[in-house]
């Protein structure tokens, strides 16, 4: 072979390897919610304006999101906190240019007892929360990300296909210092930081072998988007512990709530089966029916809501009713499995966990995406902090920062509502009335009441 084709053959090698393996500071693995929204951070995040980050997504590229006149029927519950990090982000003008509704009001009460708690700052003028289509969030973050993310390589219809994590050998028997992916269109990068954001069934929390704690609650939440009787100033979400499990809901617009019905499986297929006159009977049956109160648990809780309000004045309940539904919105019925699933590492070497690859919990507090955005909001911060004072954005000095920061915050969170699901799904006369005891003076309680919306809100 001649020297000019030794040369080219070489060329040709050395141009494809250049071409398929590339080093990238920050690999984001997931473009949900979550993913997208670190992505959009980073991408406005003066510290990173010089840096390249790659942003991997399965699915394919949308396109400029387009409202739909119909509702989706899958929505989130936004903490004021959530707000702030998108407003920061540019979203939140997106999405008030789209639709939101915002909830003033919050009323949970069970149907075994007359046990009630209601929600609300003061003179109702502070939203405690605002209720938006999950398309809506991702169609303005992506927007945002798209406008601004220059230093971002979106890569969609792409997913890693293989890594290899510090210390790791690869094919030519050396320790990989950085982590390294393949990727389903052939090439190759090796990244300081793989921030892992593909959902609870994370492949990175697997790969990289977090230890995982996993729960299956043996439910399934039902989600549609309902039709209200009436035409009003709908800004109360609505919650009732039934004995198999919550039904809850988010107002959507004047006429129109969103449906997280947290049930048996069996159940759960039913409701996604039966014709719409019988779907809309149960859901009104569900908000209504008395058939489970328990008369042991009446009698006291009579007996003690009328001595608590001997001394406090004014803690007697006051139930307002919840709207009467008269349809559901076409094809808008839905069901997923519920579970928990909690790392118990957020981070390794060059790895962090956000969102639902972190931690997944039951949705009858409406929490969950907000911890994931919370998630964004820290880990953005922490890796801003680390550029300016030139530090590894990889390194465990900073990232076990972000883990500790993160659970302390997470970890209540999830022990409270797990703690919640398992006090309600039991029928037992003396848990029943220890509940409903507990509920009713926690509800005569502003001062607790005001922690819990505070809590709720950070």
């Amino acid at each position: 072979m001649s020297i000019k084709s030794i040369e080219h053959v070489f060329k040709v090698h050395f141009s494809s390897t250049a071409i398929l393996s590339e080093k990238v500071d920050v690999v984001i693995s997931g473009g949900g919610m979550v993913g997208a929204s670190m992505a959009c951070a980073l991408a406005q995040n003066e510290m990173y304006r010089n840096k390249k980050v790659v942003l991997l997504e399965a699915a394919s590229d949308k396109g400029e999101f387009i409202l739909p006149e119909a509702y989706s029927n899958r929505t989130c519950s936004l903490s004021p906190a959530t707000v702030k990090l998108f407003e920061s982000l540019g979203a939140w003008d997106e999405i008030k240019n789209m639709r939101y509704q915002p909830v003033k009001r919050m009323q949970v009460w069970e149907s075994c007892s007359d046990a009630l708690i209601t929600f609300n700052n003061e003179d109702l003028c502070d939203n405690l929360a605002y209720i938006v289509e999950n398309d809506v969030i991702l169609g303005a973050i992506m927007k945002r990300l798209k406008a601004t993310g220059d230093n971002v390589d979106i890569k969609f219809n792409t997913k890693a296909t293989n890594y290899r994590f510090p210390g790791e050998k690869d094919e030519n028997d050396h320790k990989e210092s950085l982590v390294s992916l393949e990727l389903s269109n052939g090439q190759t990068l090796q990244t300081n930081l793989l921030i892992g954001a593909d959902g609870f069934q994370s492949s990175i929390r697997k790969k990289a072998n977090f230890h995982t704690i996993h729960t299956d609650y043996k439910q399934c939440a039902v989600v549609a988007t309902l039709q209200l009787a009436e035409t009003f100033d709908n800004t109360v979400a609505w919650q009732r512990f039934l004995k198999t499990g919550p039904i809850a809901l988010l107002p959507l617009g004047p006429n129109l709530s969103s449906m997280v019905w947290s049930t048996t499986a069996e159940n759960a297929r039913n409701l996604k089966q039966i014709p719409e006159d019988s779907f809309v009977d149960a859901v009104n049956d569900a908000l209504w029916h008395d058939r489970d109160k328990n008369p042991v648990v009446s009698s006291v809780f009579n007996s003690f809501t009328d001595a608590l309000n001997n001394i406090l004045p004014g803690s007697l309940l006051s139930k307002q009713l919840p709207p009467t539904v008269i349809g559901v919105q076409e094809k808008s019925r839905a069901s997923f499995p519920l579970s928990l699933t909690h790392s118990s590492n957020y981070v390794k070497s060059r790895v962090a966990l956000i969102g639902d690859a972190a931690h997944r919990i039951h949705p009858l507090a409406g929490q969950g995406v907000n911890l994931g955005f919370g998630d964004v909001a820290c880990l953005n911060e922490l890796l801003t902090n680390c550029a300016k004072h030139g530090g590894d954005p990889g390194s465990l000095t900073h990232l076990l920062d972000y883990e500790t920061e993160r659970q302390r915050q997470i970890i209540p969170v999830m022990v409270t509502i797990d703690g919640l699901q398992c006090l309600y799904s039991t029928t037992l006369t003396p848990i029943v009335l220890l509940r409903s005891l507990g509920l009713h003076t926690v509800h005569s309680l502003d001062i607790i009441k005001n922690q819990i919306i505070k809590q709720a809100s950070s």
